[in-house]
Formats: structure tokens, C-alpha cells, sequence
């Protein structure tokens, strides 16, 4: 993985649905009209509903499970979240689209024996939009 420091991949495209937008709000308890309305969140500027951000950040394991031939750990044996040193919303993403997750690894340091953490740069870009709808820089740890 050393190696692999500021290479980037790509994931393949994946629609968001406004089940996934529904099914995402039942599970938080978001309810606002711009998800689940598409009369009201039509006469907004989005112009229809929206992903909520949350739900757009948290594609990411779905994203970058997508990643065709994406550089495996040897002898893994579970990846965790550590957190955000930043996220950003940039753009809504209106129901039906289809996203896409560019991962971009910062770095890869053993914190202890078998535990080792990463850093990546993550947007969800927007197919036919040029400004991506996060962009963020996460850090997970996998212990092998």
C-alpha cells in the first residue's frame, strides 16, 4: 500500500434511487420534504428531490466496493472508520442520478502490530456535472 500512495481509482457508476432517499430516511428520521416530496422539492431550486448529504457520504463502502480491481490487503481481517478531517456538500444529488466515488490514498502508516490506518481524499462525483457533490478526506483503519 506504500506503493499505492497518491494513486487514484475510480468506481464504476451507481443510481441513486429515491428508494435509497426514502429507505435513507426512515433510518435517520430526515424527513424534510426536499428527500421525499417531489412536488414540493420541485418548486425549490433543486428542482426536485435530493439525496440527503449523509446519505451521499455514506455510499462510500458501496463506492469503493465498485472500484474495478481495487488493491486488497493481504490477510485483513476488518476495516474500520476513524473519521473526516474534513467533508464538504457541494451539490445536490437529484434522484435518478448516478454517482461515482474517486478515492485518492494520502497515506498508510502501522499505528501498532497488525493495525494499520489510511487516509484518503473521497469525492462522489455527479455524471454530467462538472462540481463533484463531496469531497472529503476520511481515515479508516484495518487491522490485519
Amino acid at each position: 500500500m506504500q506503493q499505492r500512495i497518491g494513486t487514484e481509482t475510480v468506481s464504476d457508476w451507481v443510481e441513486v434511487t429515491q428508494a435509497m432517499i426514502d429507505t435513507f430516511a426512515d433510518a435517520t428520521g430526515d424527513h424534510q420534504f426536499i428527500h421525499l416530496d417531489p412536488v414540493r422539492a420541485a418548486q425549490t431550486p433543486f428542482g426536485g428531490t435530493i439525496a440527503h448529504g449523509f446519505l451521499t457520504l455514506s455510499l462510500m463502502p458501496l463506492l469503493s466496493s465498485k472500484v474495478p480491481d481495487a488493491p486488497q490487503i493481504e490477510g485483513a481481517k476488518m476495516g474500520v472508520n476513524y473519521g473526516g478531517n474534513s467533508v464538504r456538500f457541494l451539490t445536490p444529488v437529484r434522484s435518478g442520478s448516478k454517482v461515482r466515488g474517486r478515492f485518492k490514498l494520502l497515506s498508510f502508516d502501522e499505528k501498532r502490530p497488525g493495525q494499520w490506518q489510511q487516509t484518503n481524499t473521497f469525492s462522489v462525483e455527479i455524471e454530467g456535472q462538472e462540481k463533484p457533490a463531496l469531497i472529503a478526506e476520511w481515515i479508516s483503519q484495518v487491522f490485519v
